[in-house]
């Protein structure tokens, strides 16, 4: 159990995307980010409170959580001398990074020595199965995108939402270390070895209600060169009824791929979709989810009724407009 509330560390993040996971916590439990804590050349800013790690055990801070999601999930050794004065000042440690708190010496043996708890939560604790592709009951939807980063996980917490409040029967399913430190639970896919991959996710989502929803989070990208693997393994571990195409407008490249561009929308639709039917074949793109937060009012709602137009699906920015169209769409599957 890791306690609340939270620090959040940005680090030395490169930009903002680089601390989605502070960003994640800070929009979907606010009530646990009590403050944010940044070094020298940070360009990630949560608009909370900076604060020391004295001051932020003045206010009632149980855990410093690393917000920061690097390529290669790396703890950097520019950070130590944050973790452990964190570490000495009675705070436990949370990390979804691949560079796991406990295989560094000098963070393991401080919090031995200081009986505090260091929480990887980038690790599988359950043994899962090879998928089998059989049909199972309830319903499925996942969010698919055209980039890593996009929004996808915000696109299937903000359906929950819309969908619990018309009192719809619908769970956030995690797949990332996000979404597993908002909700507490899920599968870290990205550290499963890969013949399981595909497998973890049927675990995730089991036979359900005829009228239930799961809603997954998706992961990467089935066009992006890096982690198209994770994708796949959602789509044909998933095996959903619905597909929401994710997409954030005006990125100059592929995230960290600078020599590759993003797809169209509708080479998304047609691969995502030639993939799912694989497993499931009355799966049904039913929807576009844009993430407009670089954009005025005004541009978000032109360029929202511009891709629906385009794309004839519903498509809003469900973090800014709500979810609703979209959690309308699933029903009338």
């Amino acid at each position: 159990m890791i306690e609340t509330p939270y620090l959040l560390f940005l680090g030395d993040a490169a930009d903002p995307l680089a601390a989605k996971v502070a960003q994640g916590i800070k929009d979907w439990r606010p009530e646990f980010a009590v403050g944010q804590i940044r070094l020298e050349g940070c360009n990630a800013d949560m608009k909370l409170p900076d604060m020391t790690i004295a001051e932020a055990v003045g206010k009632g801070v149980k855990t410093l959580v690393i917000g920061v999601a690097n390529r290669g999930g790396v703890i950097s050794p520019a950070w130590k001398s944050v973790l452990i004065e964190a570490l000495e000042a009675g705070l436990d440690i949370a990390s979804g990074l691949h560079n796991l708190l406990r295989n560094e010496a000098d963070l393991a043996a401080k919090a031995k020595e200081l009986g505090r708890s260091l929480h990887d939560v980038r690790i599988p604790t359950v043994q899962y199965p090879i998928a089998n592709g059989k049909k199972r009951s309830g319903k499925r939807m996942l969010a698919v995108g055209t980039d890593c980063s996009v929004g996808k996980m915000y696109t299937a917490l903000c359906v929950e939402r819309a969908m619990r409040a018309a009192g719809k029967k619908a769970t956030f399913r995690a797949t990332g270390q996000t979404g597993i430190l908002i909700t507490g639970d899920g599968v870290p896919l990205d550290a499963v070895i890969a013949d399981f991959m595909a497998g973890s996710i049927e675990y995730l989502t089991p036979d359900n209600d005829a009228d239930h929803w799961d809603l997954i989070e998706g992961q990467g990208s089935l066009f992006h060169a890096s982690y198209s693997g994770v994708t796949l393994a959602l789509v044909h571990g998933g095996q959903p009824d619905a597909l929401v195409l994710c997409h954030e407008p005006n990125r100059p490249h592929m995230r960290g791929l600078p020599d590759y561009q993003l797809p169209s929308l509708e080479a998304l639709r047609d691969l995502a979709l030639t993939m799912a039917q694989i497993v499931n074949p009355d799966c049904k793109v039913v929807g576009v989810s844009l993430n407009t937060s670089a954009m005025s009012d005004a541009e978000s709602l032109a360029y929202c009724a511009e891709v629906e137009k385009r794309m004839g699906l519903p498509t809003v920015d469900p973090f800014r407009h709500g979810a609703e169209r979209l959690a309308e769409a699933l029903e009338a599957i």
